[in-house]
């Protein structure tokens, strides 16, 4: 098996690390269209070797977009007619493209009439962190983590078990939905708590400007709550603008709750404090 990785950020390199490390792939190419970026993928040694575009698709087996939502939208439309145009020439192509985007209806929209829609698989897998880039990537990022697999129906079988497959190498677990209910449900899990942290970020940044030593008072709680702010915005911006519905009904609801506390809080209800903290207390029967 041989893998294409195009984009070789953090979870990009992470899944060229751990597609070796775990046998899945015998060889991993990359694509990379930021020189620095390439350079470094070569030099710290997570792919085999950085490929063109064109050379990824005609060689690899499975082509993994692990790039900027906003650029995986206009990508994956050419991966599938690259795909096409081999199996005119062959007879026959049974290459898999994925994607790992954080949004999916924009994707799902984008190929839902091509002729090699059978040969894509959505994908999502639930791991990452606040750093980007080849340096950020590291072994064993997603162990452990969920993986999304949307609309599996609309891809060929042979497709989704050999996805199926990666992501068990990975040690993730498979979860399935329609690519509606994963953005609305990201919305919820993600999308809201990078929104939130850059705000935390901002307002503390302004009051920053008037007393220098805030931060030096800062502990764990801000550092894991404030964290996520340190995200890449050409990751984020995308999602947020492709996610736009989902999130702003999200926002909304965060905003009544947050009203609820500045309410109960202003008016020096302790009772009514306490049973808000009580009723968020609820999410550890979910989160321990």
């Amino acid at each position: 098996m041989k893998a294409g990785i195009i984009g070789l950020g953090l979870i990009g390199g992470s899944m060229a690390i751990d597609l070796k490390r775990k046998g899945f792939a015998s060889e991993v190419l990359g694509v990379e269209a930021e020189p620095v970026n390439a350079a470094a993928a070569e030099k710290i040694g997570l792919v085999d070797k950085v490929v063109s575009f064109g050379e990824c698709l005609e060689q690899c087996d499975l082509v993994v977009l692990a790039v900027p939502v906003g650029a995986a939208v206009r990508m994956l439309p050419q991966v599938l007619d690259g795909f096409r145009a081999i199996e005119e020439r062959y007879g026959s192509c049974t290459k898999v493209v994925i994607d790992v985007c954080s949004t999916k209806e924009h994707l799902a929209r984008s190929v839902k009439y091509h002729p090699g829609r059978r040969n894509y698989v959505a994908t999502h897998p639930m791991a990452g962190t606040e750093y980007s880039g080849p340096w950020a990537a590291m072994p064993g990022l997603f162990d452990g983590h969920a993986c999304i697999i949307c609309d599996s129906e609309e891809s060929s079988p042979k497709a989704v078990r050999l996805v199926e497959e990666m992501y068990a190498a990975l040690n993730m677990r498979a979860i399935y939905m329609n690519s509606s209910n994963h953005d609305v449900h990201t919305a919820y899990v993600s999308h809201i708590s990078h929104v939130t942290s850059f705000a935390l970020a901002l307002t503390v940044l302004d009051k920053e400007r008037d007393e220098k030593h805030i931060f030096d008072l800062a502990s764990g709680g801000f550092s894991s709550t404030v964290r996520l702010a340190k995200s890449s915005p050409d990751m984020w911006t995308p999602i947020l603008s492709q996610n736009r519905d989902n999130v702003l009904q999200v926002m909304d609801t965060y905003i009544e709750k947050m009203n609820a506390f500045r309410k109960a809080i202003a008016d020096g209800d302790e009772d009514a404090v306490r049973s808000l903290i009580e009723d968020a207390n609820r999410i550890r029967r979910i989160i321990r």
